[in-house]
């Protein structure tokens, strides 16, 4: 088989590895009392240009509801994108980290938030008072759900909605490199230059065995974070060994160097699917996503053939989803273009 259904379906980095076999030498003091851990958050200052506050953990959900529990009190309003990560595929996790807090779902085109429509919602749940939710967070996913990605100047548009009603911004960042790589920015001007209060940095799905890590970029923001991720069961014992994953994704650019293959894997992939005829590519491939719209013969004839893909909701009846990863092969990639060539031209 070969796997295109996600980025978290490979083994680790042997970057990673290396460090993860190197952290196991000898002892160190746990619960992130470490030298990795103290490395990691000067690490993390350094590549966003800021001192920051850095809480590692060991799943992107965790780090999500964290960072949420954190800024949203119980009787309080997140609002995201309707096809959202955190409104999709948490099990009701930031609902339960928040102590109750609503999750308002908010529509719009390719899987991003739209400033108007924004700033109608918060007007709307914040309409009567104690009657209803507070406004509280915006949640934004970079890269997207659907593949697509938040410009700086756009996240700049809703930081200032969120500035308009005293909202804080949270951004999910499972694919944060790959978002940061494609727009060709740096990781700060992305983030806290255009308003970001607090990233969730994902690595699990660019190289790491399981390692993400809550980034406060603005001071003031964490008191109390250490006992909720206590209490949440992710204040890791050895928590050098995640510390030290983040520490080897960030050192020597592998988190760059990871998400560029990811992504020009995925365009190659796209570009060469969108020369055939029968098959449509609606949105252009902007990070390690591709969305095409296949016919059902051709669709069913690359399972049959090995392919691992998922359907993938949408308006448009035969859209599937592809995803690209730091060891995505380029052959793995021809020859996937290579077969659904040859299945359109024998159903023609």
């Amino acid at each position: 088989m070969v796997d295109f259904t996600s980025d978290n379906v490979t083994g680790a980095a042997p970057e990673i590895l290396r460090a993860l076999a190197d952290a196991s030498e000898g002892t160190a003091p746990p619960y992130g009392a470490d030298s990795w851990t103290e490395r990691l958050t000067r690490r993390v200052s350094d590549l966003f240009e800021t001192p920051v506050e850095v809480y590692p953990v060991v799943t992107g959900t965790a780090a999500n509801a964290l960072a949420l529990g954190q800024l949203c009190p119980p009787f309080g309003a997140v609002f995201c994108h309707e096809d959202s990560h955190i409104n999709t595929d948490e099990c009701g996790a930031p609902e339960m980290f928040t102590a109750g807090a609503k999750l308002v779902g908010i529509p719009g085109p390719g899987g991003k938030l739209h400033p108007d429509a924004l700033d109608a919602a918060i007007r709307r749940t914040g309409f009567r008072k104690v009657h209803r939710v507070r406004p509280a967070v915006v949640s934004l996913t970079q890269a997207t759900e659907c593949g697509t990605l938040y410009a700086p100047d756009e996240i700049a548009a809703i930081a200032e909605v969120c500035r308009r009603y005293d909202l804080r911004l949270h951004m999910d960042g499972a694919r944060f490199a790959k978002a940061a790589v494609a727009l060709g920015c740096a990781p700060a001007d992305i983030t806290w230059r255009v308003g970001v209060d607090v990233l969730s940095l994902g690595a699990t799905k660019n190289g790491a065995w399981a390692a993400e890590a809550v980034v406060f970029l603005r001071p003031g923001l964490s008191e109390d974070v250490e006992e909720r991720r206590k209490r949440a069961g992710h204040l890791v014992s050895k928590g050098r060994f995640v510390a030290a994953q983040l520490v080897a994704y960030l050192d020597d650019d592998l988190w760059r160097r990871n998400a560029s293959h990811a992504n020009a894997m995925a365009r190659r992939l796209g570009d060469g699917l969108s020369t055939l005829s029968g098959v449509l590519l609606p949105d252009p491939v902007e990070a390690n996503m591709a969305f095409p719209v296949l016919p059902d013969a051709v669709r069913e004839g690359l399972r049959a053939a090995g392919y691992a893909f998922y359907d993938w909701p949408s308006d448009t009846p035969g859209t599937v989803r592809l995803v690209t990863h730091f060891a995505t092969r380029r052959a793995d990639v021809d020859a996937l273009i290579a077969t659904a060539r040859g299945l359109l031209a024998a159903s023609a």
